[in-house]
């Protein structure tokens, strides 16, 4: 017998903690190197986790819905099952640890997934979750300890305490954390000190509790939503916000998607309006690279980036995510087509990467396709602006002193203040609309 501990790794960039959604092994069960065995939703993405040791599960040190810190035991597996059990043997204290994976090596899952971005991505996941083949092994050492024999076997002692830790099962933490009760703070009923269920729910206090309400449904924050809210108000609260808008005449953008949808660059490839939006933010930040910046607070520098890492907001039942196109200023016009097109495919079959999300620079934002006429987005922490597009309806408008029926949307910039002041900040939105009302402008200034 053999034991090793298997411990959560870092699924993501910094990530201090996951949520354990199911196992996806039992105690009992031979697995084999590479096997998934658990599904961690993290703040980010649900991902799949691959076992680093083949052998029989021993010991499932946390159960479903449970949150773990990370470095903190979720498994152990006893990796030679065939030989004869030792007495208290224990993993060798000494044995170099076991890497953790990359966060480049983990493919996350998403569920039902629907783009804020005019249908960019919409329709229902697949079934079914993708294995993770990590690429690192076992331990290369099978060093053991043996715990000294003893001539009787000992009193049970009663389960110590941790200094500022409840004995809890998991749980009875989950219950205690979707209530807000600090469960240092409660004398366990159960043996050696235990918190119990029943003394979580003696806890609650009448204002934790609130007025009772018929049909109140209380939901944990945790995952995604719990990092966008962080997020957005660590952004609200940071970067002084302006925004602006403009509403402006887009049938010759109307006319030129459908021109663009019949020639052979873009047979397989979505055209819609976001794709011609996205080029005239593109080209506006090569005109005022301003916009495509951050604050670097730190250092007391504003930070003007080489390359457009375009964002496209998206909602899924999870939260907000914001996939990104790398360097999308690079692209030409059918490029960056299928480049939204592959962020659309890869999101409706739930493969969205940590790292597809990460380093984003500028983002686009449409609530157009819910029918909305525009908004006040709020800023993604690090970048200097947001476009956000509303819907495109047919509208009366005024031309050549004629009122006429026109394609009409209105446009919404908010801009981090502290890098762009208004006259900046309304050239740029000034030069995306006048792109739209005529793409003869794009193809000039691009």
């Amino acid at each position: 017998m053999e034991l090793r501990e298997f411990k959560l790794p870092d699924l993501g960039e910094g990530l201090t903690e996951g949520e354990i959604l199911g196992w996806l092994v039992a105690e009992g069960d031979t697995i084999t190197l590479n096997q998934p065995i658990v599904e961690v939703e993290t703040a980010k993405a649900a991902v799949e986790v691959p076992s680093p040791y083949a052998g029989r599960v021993v010991k499932l040190h946390h159960d479903a819905g449970s949150t773990v810190d990370v470095g903190s035991p979720i498994i152990t597996v006893d990796t030679a099952p065939g030989d004869a059990p030792g007495d208290g043997m224990v993993p060798d204290a000494d044995a170099p640890p076991v890497p953790s994976p990359s966060p480049a090596d983990l493919v996350p899952t998403l569920p039902d997934t629907q783009e804020v971005g005019a249908g960019l991505i919409g329709g229902a996941a697949p079934g079914g979750r993708t294995a993770v083949l990590v690429g690192y092994g076992p331990r290369t050492t099978t060093a053991v300890r043996r715990a000294r024999k003893q001539s009787a076997p000992a009193a049970p002692e009663a389960p110590a305490v941790a200094r500022g830790k409840a004995l809890a099962k998991p749980p009875v933490r989950k219950l205690a954390r979707d209530l807000g009760i600090d469960l240092t703070s409660i004398a366990g009923s159960g043996e050696g000190g235990t918190v119990t269920r029943a003394d979580v729910q003696a806890a609650r206090t009448p204002a934790a509790q609130g007025v009772p309400r018929s049909g109140d449904v209380r939901v944990p924050i945790r995952g995604v939503r719990k990092l966008t809210a962080q997020n957005m108000v660590a952004s609200a609260f940071t970067a002084p916000h302006v925004t602006e808008f403009l509403t402006c005449d887009v049938t010759a953008t109307s006319e030129l998607v459908g021109r663009l949808r019949t020639l052979p660059e873009f047979a397989d490839v979505k055209v819609t309006p976001l794709l011609l939006v996205a080029k005239a933010l593109l080209v506006a930040c090569r005109r005022h690279p301003e916009l495509n910046a951050s604050w670097d607070e730190a250092a007391q520098e504003i930070v003007l980036h080489g390359a457009v890492n375009l964002g496209i907001a998206a909602a899924t039942p999870r939260g907000l995510l914001v996939p990104n196109v790398k360097d999308a200023g690079s692209l030409g016009l059918p490029g960056l087509a299928a480049a939204l097109t592959a962020l659309t495919q890869t999101a409706r079959e739930g493969r969205t990467a940590p790292a597809d999300m990460a380093g984003g620079t500028i983002t686009i934002t449409n609530v157009g396709v819910f029918g909305v006429d525009t908004g006040t987005p709020i800023l993604n922490p690090g970048e200097a602006a947001i476009l956000c597009v509303g819907v495109i309806r047919p509208t009366p408008w005024v031309v050549d002193g004629q009122i006429v029926v026109r394609d009409v949307t209105t446009l919404g910039l908010s801009f981090d203040h502290r890098l762009v002041d208004g006259q900046l900040g309304s050239q740029f939105l000034a030069d995306i609309g006048a792109m739209l009302s005529d793409p003869a402008r794009l193809l000039a200034w691009s």
